[in-house]
């Protein structure tokens, strides 16, 4: 393994059970990611970038399995707020400082974002999320995501 990226030192650190995934840096869809670990696409998370339209503040760092297609209005409704996008992938590289494909919540904490994760995550034991860089995941509990990065649970499509 290369260099341990942020959010698995951080794991170890806090003594927080996991298991990292190493695929091709060159994947960047938690679809393929799931395909090439072996695990369900429903427990495979992708990580969004999602901003008010017009931008304004910090964006919202959304997790959502990966065979969801994520519809912004009822997340708009959810948080109160008109309109939302998807963050440009440009944009969500430069809100972040991590590339698309290596978005993680678990390297973004203390940053100020609102993270939110899909409330479906609550029925599993485990999901693979992002370690903040391309090629590679991580395995980690739900209750231990949900916890270190204190995401809100919210209804996020079919």
């Amino acid at each position: 393994m290369a260099a341990k990226p942020l959010a698995v030192r951080l794991l170890e650190q806090r003594k927080i059970p996991h298991e990292v995934f190493e695929f091709d840096p060159a994947i960047r869809s938690a679809e393929l990611v799931a395909r090439e670990t072996g695990m369900s696409p429903h427990l495979v998370y992708k990580t969004l970038v999602v901003e008010l339209d017009p931008p304004k503040g910090k964006p919202y760092i959304v997790m959502a399995p990966s065979d969801t297609e994520l519809d912004l209005r009822p997340l708009g409704a959810t948080l109160g707020v008109k309109k939302l996008r998807m963050a440009a992938h440009k944009d969500a590289e430069r809100h972040t400082g991590l590339p698309v494909g290596g978005i993680s919540a678990l390297a973004l904490l203390g940053k100020g974002f609102t993270i939110l994760i899909d409330e479906r995550a609550l029925l599993e034991t485990h999901v693979l999320v992002s370690a903040g860089v391309r090629g590679m995941d991580v395995r980690m509990g739900v209750a231990d995501l949900v916890s270190i990065t204190g995401a809100r649970a919210i209804p996020l499509g079919t």
